[in-house]
């Protein structure tokens, strides 16, 4: 989905646990963040909802994400985007997901479907408006890049533990693995929370892209039954950015995502 250098910094990158699991949110959640740029405060927003629909029979979780620019940064860098994923229900895999958006008048969209069966992915779009590309899924379950970061609350990575993910950025898949780095207090408006800090690292293979370019990203994980993702950081050599949660709205029903 979207989540651009901040707002425009991570578009294009697929986060993906190496086994069947849970959609990273449950019908009717609802997350909003406040997104900073380096000495920017509030350079931008994301809003993220999750509804249940039924489609071929199968029950899925659509989850949409809109981001764009505010204040300053809209007068320097005005942006809008909106993305959608479709997860099966019955196996927290993603089926497909869509973005488009309007950077300035330039306008971009891409769709990517994915064929669990085959293990290939098509990707229609982006750089080549139209034209379909076959992508080869490696071994894992992707998903884009908020709702991987997302997902990881579903996880339970003790203290010094890891493990391994999927990621697509643009048409290049990437195996990273994602660290339990730390515990800490995360002060937000909706309170200080204990988290887990989880950190995507490049070890299995030589960085490339953005981990090749020294780029690091976290999330951190409140620690409490809802196990919301409170903050996500991306830290480039320009500059952080930075997403902190604002507002949340829980589910139809109350058990967290496990």
């Amino acid at each position: 989905m979207i989540f651009r250098a901040t707002p425009l910094l991570m578009a294009g990158i697929f986060f993906g646990p190496p086994s069947l699991g849970s959609p990273p949110l449950r019908d009717g959640e609802r997350l909003s963040y406040r997104v900073s740029w380096a000495v920017v405060p509030g350079a931008g927003e994301i809003n993220i909802a999750a509804r249940q629909e039924s489609a071929a029979d199968r029950p899925t979780l659509v989850v949409s994400a809109r981001t764009s620019t505010r204040r300053l940064a809209r007068l320097l860098l005005p942006f809008d985007a909106e993305g959608t994923s479709v997860f099966d229900l019955r196996t927290g895999r993603l089926l497909s997901l869509s973005e488009s958006s309007v950077l300035r008048n330039k306008t971009s969209d891409h769709q990517v479907t994915f064929d669990y069966a085959t293990r290939q992915a098509s990707y229609t779009g982006g750089k080549t408006p139209g034209q379909t590309r076959l992508l080869p899924i490696p071994v894992g379950d992707p998903t884009d890049l908020i709702m991987g970061l997302l997902q990881t609350r579903t996880w339970d990575l003790p203290a010094g533990s890891k493990r391994d993910a999927l990621v697509l950025f643009g048409t290049e898949f990437y195996e990273l693995t994602i660290h339990h780095a730390r515990i800490e207090d995360v002060r937000t408006p909706l309170g200080t929370h204990r988290a887990v800090v989880l950190e995507p690292r490049m070890e299995k293979t030589p960085p490339k892209g953005m981990f090749k370019r020294g780029s690091t990203v976290r999330v951190w994980i409140a620690q409490d039954e809802r196990r919301l993702p409170v903050k996500f950081e991306v830290e480039f050599a320009i500059g952080t950015g930075t997403a902190t949660l604002v507002a949340y709205e829980g589910p139809a029903t109350a058990a967290p995502p496990r």
